[in-house]
């Protein structure tokens, strides 16, 4: 279908502000405008418990954000990495869809403060993301939450770092993870796709800003086929959890994202898939101005549920 008119709207008002391309600015600048994409989204919701607090990290605290929805404990618990090319964004920048998430499945969620790039390169990003999972498991009855019932998700560079993190999760014995959450995510460094050539230029993320990110996040670094760094060219990706996996139609990412649901239900695992017909890059953080898409967290939800559910005994 062709681009919605709120997408189109968005990008319109987006150039008639004067917004440049985040490949054009220096990493404080993009930083600065990322933040301004939270008055694009809609108005918080209230939760009935948050709570900012630290966890350790493999070189330093952790900045979390916990949101605990009214209900009885346990809960199940779903940690959520933000998107921003591993570059920009926040907690801020992800607190509201967090907030809805956390209200709309009925469980906890800890929203991550990762490490950011160019400051500290790949896999910097990825170990505070691991780290912040087998602590949410080591430290669930503390949190009211049930480690049985632990999900990782983010959208972007933070569904890259789910997948990774589950890949992870696999290979290293654990911790155990009942679902991962891909919404558009990044999952290889590829400039051949379809995707990339029909929605390089003018859909607010580009080919260009895509290597922008990549430059920063890998700075001299060489993962080489390393499939936490490219989760797409893991060789094996069976024995994984459940996942929902968000395309948006004119994203540059869409096709990688695609052929990542194809390759963990070819091998083996449940997965769930959706393209976003209309949207672009990012639409998550723009639900305010592209409500069109507010669907992907309803579709989320519903396919996380039954892993996140607590069991009813006969």
């Amino acid at each position: 279908m062709p681009l919605h008119p709120e997408a189109k709207t968005l990008l319109d008002g987006l150039v008639e502000a004067g917004m440049p391309p985040i490949e054009c600015m220096t990493v404080p600048q993009a930083r600065q405008a990322c933040a301004a994409f939270i008055d694009l989204q809609p108005p918080a919701e209230d939760v009935a418990d948050v709570k900012d607090r630290a966890i350790p990290g493999p070189a330093g605290d952790i900045p979390v954000r916990i949101y605990t929805p009214a209900g009885d404990l346990p809960h199940g618990v779903l940690l959520y990495f933000h998107g921003g090319g591993w570059v920009i964004g926040d907690i801020e920048t992800v607190d509201r869809p967090c907030r809805q998430i956390a209200n709309a499945a009925n469980v906890t969620v800890v929203n991550v403060d990762y490490r950011l790039a160019p400051e500290h390169v790949q896999p910097a990003a990825f170990d505070d993301c691991y780290a912040a999972t087998v602590w949410v498991a080591e430290h669930a009855e503390e949190l009211g939450v049930d480690a049985s019932r632990l999900a990782v998700g983010g959208d972007s560079a933070g569904g890259h770092l789910a997948a990774a993190v589950s890949l992870a999760a696999r290979d290293r014995g654990g911790p155990a993870i009942a679902f991962q959450l891909l919404i558009y995510p990044v999952v290889d460094f590829d400039w051949t796709s379809p995707s990339i050539t029909e929605n390089g230029e003018g859909y607010l993320l580009g080919r260009a800003t895509m290597q922008w990110f990549w430059a920063h996040y890998l700075g001299a670094t060489d993962p080489a086929d390393d499939p936490y760094a490219f989760p797409l060219r893991a060789p094996d990706l069976s024995g994984l959890p459940p996942a929902f996996v968000a395309s948006a139609e004119f994203d540059p990412l869409r096709d990688e994202g695609e052929a990542y649901a194809r390759r963990l239900r070819e091998a083996g695992n449940s997965v769930t898939a959706e393209r976003y017909d209309g949207m672009i890059h990012g639409f998550l953080w723009t639900l305010g101005a592209t409500p069109s898409g507010a669907r992907v967290v309803d579709d989320a939800v519903a396919a996380m549920r039954p892993a996140l559910s607590p069991t009813v005994s006969a």
